[in-house]
């Protein structure tokens, strides 16, 4: 209310950025004001505000925080309110030139002062060329699929598990739950998000979207005891939908105790990624505080629907035999840009490549401190660049020193809401894009980050154009074994995990069994902040394919990850080439160990009788691969015998 007060009579470069209460004034012995015994003000951004939905936003709030110097800044704070004065706009202005290489006038950013007004000036030029998305005023008989759907319906068709591309939330409630009230609530999202009450018929081999007018919305309860839980949920994770006829949502409600449930939704991805399970959850809460007060939620209306998107989408892309047409630009820039992109990277890997990819999967779960965190969020600032961008650098790094070569491809996930109408809509957006990482020449960390940031950029401001149609385009040779143009994907996630807020009800999301991969490696980084909303350490899950890796393997691989971050944030102007990959143990153990007197003797056995001892245990397993005919531990025995 102070701040509103003063900010109407004051133009917005002289609000204070903090106010702080005080019992009395601190005077010196003249009785003037001692302003160094003021207590310093508490300056930062806003630790509940909105976390950065593009790389624009992400790379303008880092800025913000560089120049202004403080920890964290969401895309509503304003630079005045967070200190910022006249000295410091040209500061601000010339960082955005640099980095961005865009033009802001200071007349902008007195008018727009924080990060997401500015983010969507900078994309005034291309908007204007953009048809703006609203509902569409008739709606085909047969609505398409979106462009994303298209590819996971044709994926689905190869996925012999049936659940590979299933989305689930496993919530623990502890309290005094109305089982009825869940119900109606979860009705009432379906209802009010089109894309759950949405199935895709198959007449003719071409499907299109039906959307059910009054949806049943699948919704179990079922007794279970606390030693149970793990394996029902799991259970309920695991629904097989068939999209043609079933709703892309379901619900099992499991009942521990009276006051102790278990609620697990379960979601096909056709239907929702990962960013719709904020805005389902909030409905969701919405909803059942409405129902457990006895009357229906009264929520203003979408926006847009997602059949609306699809439709908007089609117009956006255009013709791509029209020259003008945003699909055939980015399709000329992708054809450019991983033109001779290597179709595999060599990993080590436990075992060999199968024919067919099975997709089955296991994760392993780390955790790194808010000093490290705090590190790389610093040095992406220092470097223009967003803390995704840091990772990327290193994973790319490893890989390469792995084994990988010096082209590094690798994927990752952008949200695809492109356009402010789509922030709070369930609906399957996400788009999947290919960085190439180039680590030729040993450049320094610094030097590689750089060459990120720029390819990275390039990739952003190409993102409209689906993943399936770069594919068909450049053409790399298709297999059933990997996963096409790149096997690795990076996600950098900084939004909490979402867990419905249920009145009277304490809310828990709870860890399913991990049985799935969709790439040979996936790191998924979350981004945690302390209290006061500083960094406060990444959590990492290292999702990988069981048909190439054991356990231990990607727990070394990712313990490097972390030695790897260490140093470079110690010194990121040492050569990558030169860093030191191996832990502590490992590095004694080769040194004094594996060398010198004894080298062939591992635990007071020879070599040949370690090798032999894996024989009796594994004879089948691939011991060696040449020219491409492998061998396995037996055969080799045998030869060699």
């Amino acid at each position: 209310a102070l701040r509103d007060f003063v900010a109407a009579r004051l133009p917005e470069y002289m609000v204070p950025a903090a106010f702080v209460v005080l019992d009395a004034l601190p005077l010196t012995p003249n009785g003037k004001l001692d302003r160094r015994a003021l207590p310093e003000p508490l300056v930062g951004g806003d630790a509940e505000g909105r976390a950065p939905r593009t790389p624009e936003e992400e790379v303008l709030c880092g800025l913000f925080a560089e120049v202004l110097r403080v920890d964290r800044v969401t895309i509503d704070d304003s630079f005045f309110g967070l200190g910022g004065h006249s000295l410091l706009v040209t500061r601000l202005i010339s960082r955005i030139r640099s980095t961005l290489g865009a033009e802001v006038g200071v007349r902008t950013l007195f008018a727009t002062p924080t990060p997401a007004g500015l983010a969507a000036g900078l994309r005034t030029d291309a908007a204007r060329a953009r048809p703006a998305l609203t509902p569409a005023e008739r709606r085909p008989e047969r609505i398409p699929l979106s462009y994303a759907q298209q590819r996971l319906w044709f994926l689905r068709e190869w996925d012999e598990s049936g659940v590979t591309y299933n989305v689930p939330l496993a919530v623990r409630l502890r309290g005094a739950l109305d089982e009825d009230a869940l119900r109606a609530a979860l009705t009432d999202v379906v209802v009010r998000h089109e894309a759950l009450r949405t199935i895709l018929p198959n007449p003719d081999g071409e499907p299109h979207q039906y959307i059910v007018p009054a949806p049943h919305v699948p919704f179990e309860i079922t007794p279970c005891a606390e030693r149970d839980v793990p394996a029902a949920a799991q259970r309920a994770a695991g629904h097989v939908f068939d999209l043609s006829v079933e709703l892309p949502v379901r619900a099992t409600l499991l009942q521990v105790a009276e006051d102790d449930h278990v609620l697990v939704l379960t979601l096909h991805h056709i239907a929702g990624d990962g960013w719709s399970m904020t805005p389902l959850t909030r409905d969701l809460g919405r909803a059942y505080e409405a129902r457990a007060a006895g009357h229906a939620p009264d929520w203003a209306p979408l926006p847009v629907q997602y059949a609306d998107y699809a439709l908007w989408q089609r117009e956006l892309l255009g013709d791509e035999r029209d020259p003008d047409s945003l699909a055939l630009r980015q399709l000329a820039h992708w054809t450019e840009a991983l033109a001779g992109l290597p179709e595999e990277l060599e990993l080590p890997v436990d075992r060999s490549r199968p024919a067919v990819a099975s997709h089955r999967g296991a994760v392993v779960r780390v955790r790194s401190g808010a000093e490290l965190h705090a590190g790389l969020v610093r040095l992406a600032r220092e470097s223009g660049a967003t803390l995704f961008m840091v990772l990327q650098a290193a994973v790319a790094a490893l890989l390469s020193r792995l084994g990988a070569g010096t082209d590094v491809p690798l994927g990752t996930a952008v949200a695809g809401r492109t356009d402010d109408g789509l922030d709070d809509l369930v609906g399957f957006f996400v788009n999947t894009l290919v960085l190439r990482t180039d680590v030729s020449g040993d450049p320094t960390f610094r030097e590689l980050l750089g060459r990120v940031r720029a390819a990275d950029l390039e990739a952003y401001a190409h993102q409209d154009l689906p993943f399936e149609r770069v594919v068909e385009a450049v053409n790399p040779a298709r297999s059933t074994a990997r996963h096409p143009l790149f096997q690795t994907m990076l996600v950098l996630q900084n939004n909490a995990a979402a867990t419905p807020a249920l009145p009277g009800v304490h809310s828990e999301r709870l860890l399913l069994e991990h049985r799935v991969a969709k790439f040979d490696l996936t790191f998924f980084v979350e981004e945690t902040s302390g209290e006061d909303g500083r960094p406060g350490g990444l959590s990492w899950d290292v999702e990988y394919a069981t048909d190439l890796y054991d356990e231990h393997t990607v727990a070394t691989l990712t313990g490097r990850l972390l030695g790897l971050l260490e140093t470079v944030v110690a010194d990121p102007d040492q050569p990558v080439g030169s860093i030191g990959l191996l832990g502590e143990r490992e590095e004694r153990r080769l040194l004094r160990e594996w060398s010198g007197v004894g080298a062939g003797v591992v635990d007071g056995r020879s070599v040949p009788e370690v090798f032999e001892a894996r024989v009796r245990v594994v004879p089948g397993a691939v011991a060696l691969v040449q020219g491409g005919v492998e061998w396995t531990y037996g055969e080799v025995n045998a030869g060699a015998n």
